[in-house]
């Protein structure tokens, strides 16, 4: 009985940690992909007319994750800034999802 209690605490304490996680993938979706598109190559309709860049592109993709975070959450020109709108957990989420564009 007592495995059973201790090893429903670590179950619990496991989901919790996992559940505590931003989804990257999911808050881009939500946030960017309207501009930038699902892959980021911000071939949208939006992202045409904004003339975006390509987030894979080795341009883009140079930037250090303090630059991607800071562009994110003040935005720049016509982007608007998610501080605020999205924790800095969120936001370091999406950062990384933005590192699997890479080309």
């Amino acid at each position: 009985m007592k495995s059973l209690v201790v090893t429903t605490i670590l179950l619990l304490i496991a989901v919790s940690a996992v559940a505590g996680t931003p989804d990257g993938a999911a808050l881009y979706k939500a946030k960017c992909a309207s501009c930038h598109g699902a892959d980021g190559a911000g071939q949208t309709a939006m992202g045409k007319a904004m003339k975006l860049r390509d987030l894979g592109s080795a341009e883009v993709q140079k930037l250090s994750d303090a630059e991607f975070t800071t562009v994110t959450a003040d935005g720049k020109g016509k982007m608007p800034a998610y501080k605020g709108k999205l924790s800095d957990e969120e936001i370091k989420a999406v950062v990384a999802y933005m590192r699997t564009f890479k080309k």
